[in-house]
């Protein structure tokens, strides 16, 4: 089985050069895309059309609802069922989106978890919903190290923490010393869209006014009255801007400007990133990538 990712920033044509490049070798698409993992956000996600997911399998779209939290270890065991089921339909496969930080963890692993028994799990749960506070500065007070990257309100990751002070006795710093990540893929060639900064800023403006026309009000309406603020998904960009327009701070111009100007920073993140992180790169515009990605 032949793997390959497709990188770039936001609206670069990614999707699209995936399901052509998966016709022609007999692929599934795994999409690393931080707001198409959920079911519901369809407009502000700019998920492939209907069309275009029949036409190839994807995996990583539409997988959890909105109010449902999704992290790497949920990213890593949807991989290993993607692969098992490449293999057992005989299909290659590309992972292709802007979530660049799922891919990076292929690369480099994560390191196991102690074994965790049933009552800790209660234990660690407890404290949790009693006082989450004293439970972030217990761990910081242990590891200052490890938990000084921490936001005292990121409920996952301080369980994961406490998790593992309880299970193994040992601080989180401690034990992923003595338990490194191994790389769950090996030898990924990797391709990164290439386009210069006027250019993605241009598609940007012209998909966020789509993405307005396609009913992007509506769709906010819709997921705030059945989710609620709260959820993590609901602060992304293209939700915030729209929620702030229907609290009337801003008017329907400023609301589509924020949004384009947002996504664009966005952009440049992702664009940093990627030059960033990853090594051997093969990189081209997006007109001349198919046929680079296809002569390898």
């Amino acid at each position: 089985m032949k793997q390959l990712a497709i990188i770039g920033p936001t609206a670069s044509g990614k999707s699209e050069l995936a399901i052509s490049v998966a016709k022609k070798i007999d692929a599934y698409i795994l999409s690393i895309d931080s707001l198409s993992i959920y079911k519901e956000i369809n407009i502000v996600s700019a998920k492939p059309s209907k069309s275009e997911l029949s036409d190839i399998k994807h995996f990583g779209i539409d997988e959890i609802y909105p109010n449902q939290d999704f992290n790497v270890d949920i990213f890593i065991a949807l991989y290993n069922e993607v692969i098992k089921k490449c293999n057992l339909d005989n299909k290659n496969l590309i992972i292709v989106g802007g979530t660049s930080f799922y891919l990076k963890s292929l690369l480099d692993g994560l390191s196991p978890l102690p074994n965790i028994s049933k009552d800790i799990k209660i234990l660690v749960s407890s404290n949790l919903k009693t006082n989450l506070n004293k439970v972030y500065q217990e761990l910081y007070q242990a590891d200052k190290k490890y938990m000084e990257k921490i936001s005292p309100k990121d409920t996952y990751r301080i369980e994961k923490a406490a998790l593992i002070y309880e299970s193994s006795r040992m601080t989180p710093t401690q034990w992923f010393l003595q338990n490194p990540p191994k790389p769950i893929i090996n030898n990924l060639n990797i391709y990164n869209i290439e386009v210069d900064r006027d250019t993605i800023r241009k598609r940007i403006t012209y998909r966020t006014k789509k993405m307005y026309e396609m009913g992007l009000i509506d769709e906010v309406c819709y997921l705030e009255q059945k989710y609620t603020r709260f959820p993590n998904a609901m602060k992304s960009i293209g939700i915030v801007e729209v929620l702030e327009y229907l609290d009337m701070k801003i008017n329907k111009d400023k609301m589509l400007e924020l949004i384009s100007i947002h996504t664009a920073q966005l952009a440049k993140r992702q664009q940093t990133f990627n030059k960033t992180q990853f090594i051997g790169v093969r990189g081209a515009s997006l007109d001349k990538l198919e046929e680079v990605i296809l002569s390898q």
